[in-house]
This record gives structure tokens, sequence and C-alpha cells, in this order.
């Protein structure tokens, strides 16, 4: 029963020598249960060692669940597919701030009152200037949202619910905005305004793609593609940029502060630059017929070449995000005539032989979203250098429900890991002049 904790609660012992300890058990309402070690060093003057803290359960949370054994991917209960399919990216947001789907005239508040803030301070266009142009957008955007704080001082009081809710839609709100900035800033376009009669995908594809000098079209295809992929990469529980905006809020530092940790955590290869790996591989591939060759590669172990886009660390079955990448990635293309694109026959081809290969089944090394997630942006008009920062834009809202969780936890404490030392012990300081 428990769910921290309505009784019935569980223990299990911890034996050391002769000495023995209970250690409480909770459970949640679905998944591993968590043995709460919290009270462990106070009473046996020992720590837990897990490096990565795969094992660890850092905070309880009522946002995201993910099974990986399974494929499934739940925000707030609603399983990810059928988000996809029917919602909105908006929606998702509303749902990921405020644990349920909105009610019609709750979207249509939510959405006008996002749609109010993607305006940014004036001054911020300069503030782009001290960057030199072939600058990585990431870059640019690790500063520029850092320096939120120092625009809009009233609401970055963490301990006023009404500052929290306005410093959440205007970051939600004004990503986009600035993810358009740095594009134009890097290729040395003008900066294009938002437009209040657009929807939130619609916006951003203009911010990035229209030109002062012509009239931009919308295309409802491309629009619902990118609304899809934000939703598909709106939270995905505790990982590195999410845990990394968690111990940063814990210090109690502003919420701009928080997801410029996260935006910086989000930027290694190993997290957000999944689908740009991906992309570079198919294109060394360059044709279907090259496959076999790279698939024998990788299963060499002494080859060090590995496939992109192929496993994940949470997931041990089909990753259910790619299903919907799958399908949006042929809607894109067959939309812009890239129906015989050689990157996407490669990923066909390559998915179906990794699908039916023994060595990948074995594995579980089923394709994951990165995978075909960076040949849709590519489609678009994306260039690889933005992709992780289209990853950071829609992630914002789950960074900012999840610090919103946080801070309004009251058992939230300030993150401290603790270590096993292993350098040197006790040793005296030796003077300049008497060493060898």
């Amino acid at each position: 029963m428990d769910a921290k904790t309505g009784s019935n609660l569980k223990t299990a012992q911890l034996t050391v020598g002769d000495k023995s300890w209970s250690l409480p058990i909770h459970q949640g309402t679905i998944g591993p249960d968590v043995i709460d070690v919290g009270k462990l060093y106070a009473e046996t003057g020992m720590f837990t060692y897990d490096p990565g803290f795969t094992s660890t359960a850092a905070c309880e949370s009522k946002i995201t669940y993910i099974d990986g054994d399974e494929g499934i991917l739940l925000y707030r209960g609603v399983p990810i597919e059928q988000l996809a399919e029917h919602g909105d990216f908006l929606e998702t947001c509303y749902l990921l701030l405020y644990g349920e789907l909105p009610t019609p005239a709750q979207k249509t508040d939510f959405d006008y009152r996002v749609t109010r803030h993607t305006m940014v301070h004036e001054q911020m266009s300069r503030f782009f200037q001290g960057f030199r142009r072939d600058a990585h957008p990431m870059a640019v955007m690790t500063g520029c949202v850092g320096a939120l704080s120092a625009f809009y001082h009233d609401s970055t009081d963490i301990s006023d619910p009404h500052q929290r809710m306005v410093a959440s839609i205007r970051m939600i709100a004004k990503m986009p905005t600035l993810a358009a900035m740095a594009y134009k800033y890097n290729i040395g376009q003008p900066f294009v305004y938002p437009k209040n009669d657009l929807d939130y995908a619609t916006n951003f594809l203009r911010m990035c793609f229209a030109v002062p000098c012509e009239e931009y079209k919308p295309n409802p295809v491309l629009a619902r593609a990118m609304d899809r992929i934000f939703i598909l990469h709106a939270d995905h529980e505790q990982n590195a940029s999410t845990s990394t905006v968690r111990l940063a809020g814990s210090t109690g530092a502003n919420p701009f502060a928080c997801i410029a940790a996260g935006i910086a955590a989000l930027w290694g290869p190993a997290h957000g630059g999944a689908n740009e790996a991906a992309l570079k591989m198919l294109a060394e591939i360059g044709t279907p017929e090259r496959i076999p060759e790279f698939v024998k590669r990788a299963k060499d172990k002494n080859s060090g070449f590995r496939l992109m886009g192929f496993g994940h660390r949470v997931y041990k079955n089909y990753d259910p995000r790619a299903k919907i990448m799958q399908k949006t990635a042929h809607e894109v293309l067959s939309e812009l005539g890239h129906r015989d694109d050689p990157l996407l026959q490669c990923a066909i081809e390559l998915e179906r032989v990794a699908l039916s290969d023994e060595y990948f089944i074995e594995k579980k090394l089923y394709p994951n979203v990165d995978f075909y997630s960076g040949i849709t942006l590519k489609a678009m008009g994306i260039p690889v250098n933005m992709f992780t920062v289209l990853f950071a834009l829609a992630r914002t809202v789950g960074w900012i429900a999840q610090w919103k969780e946080m801070i309004e936890d009251p058992s939230q404490r300030i993150g401290r890991p603790r270590q096993l030392f292993s350098g040197a012990t006790r040793r005296d300081y030796i003077p300049i002049s008497r060493r060898k």
C-alpha cells in the first residue's frame, strides 16, 4: 500500500558482521519498491555506493513513469502514444505542470498566457552580439537562459507560488524565441518576432525560417511534426539533465539558473547529442548496400564501432517514442518530396536488419527516438548544430515541472551526494626547500 506512506510499511534487513538494521521499504503506485537509506549513515556509520545513481531513487515524483522492459512511457499516467496522436505540446505542458489534462477553458487560458509571454526583453537582442557568429547555439542558449534572471527580477523568488508560476510560463514561452534567435544569429539573419495568432510549433518554425523580404507560408504537416517532436521530448523522468536541474534547484537557485544548468548537462553527447550522432552514422553508411558491412563491424567488439540510435540505457524493449517518430519521419519526407531520401532508405533497411538479426534481438538493441528524429529534423531544414537546442526547448517544460515539484515538496533539502574516498590519508606539509 505505502506510496509514502499509507502504512503497511515493509522493511529490509541489513546485516554487517554481527549487527543488523531494519530499513523501511517504500512502495510506489507502480514500478520497483525502494529501500529507504536516508538514516543509514546516522545509524550505521556507512554510506551506499552507486556510481551513476543507477540503483538510487533520489526523489519521489508523480510526473513521469518509464517501464524500460515493457517500452512504456507515461506523462502523469497518460501514454505518450495517446498524447502524440491526439494532443498538442501546450496541452502536454499543462498536464506535466498541473497533473491533469486541461478542460477546454483551461486550455484556452493556458495557451493565451504562454502566447502572450513569447517576446523577450528587447535588450536581449544586444546580448546576442557578445557571442561570435560561429558560436555553438547550445553555448548561446546556456548563456541567454541563465541571463533571463537578470531581466525578470519579478519571478525569481522561489518561495512565492505566483512567481514560480510566472517563471514557469515565461520559460515555456520564451524558449522557442531564444532558440530561434540563436539560429538566426548563427546564420547571420535578422531576428523574427513571434506572432500571437500562430500556434506554438508554427510560431517557432516561422521565427526560424521567415525573412523580412517575403511572407512566410506555414506548412501544417511540418508544424505538426515539430509539435510531436516537442511532445516526445518533454520529459523523461530522472535523467542526467533533470537531475542536474533538481540538484541546482535544491540550493534555492532561481529557476532560470536551474534551467541553464539543465541545458549545459543536456549538451553532452552522451545525453542530448544522440540524434546528431545517429544522423552522422547514417551519412557514413551512405547506401543500404553497405549496411551488412557496418552491422558486421557493430558485432565485432574490437572494431570500436557501434550503431548510434539503437538501444537505450532505460528501454530494454522498443522505445515507444521511436514508433511515433518513424511515422512522423515518413510524413515529413513524403510532404517534402524526399520519400527516396538515401538517409531514410538506410534507416529503414538498418531497422529491418537489426530487428531480425539474432545478435540485436539478444542484446535488445532496438531503435530509439534519436534514430528517426535526426532524419526528420534534417529534412525540415534544421541544421545539425540546432538538434540539441530543440531537445532543450522541448525538455524545458519537464525540467520546470520537476523543479516545481521539488520546490513544493516539504521533505526536499539540498542535495549532497557522498563518496568512497580512496586518496591519500593524513600527511604533513613539507616545506618546498626540503622536497626532492
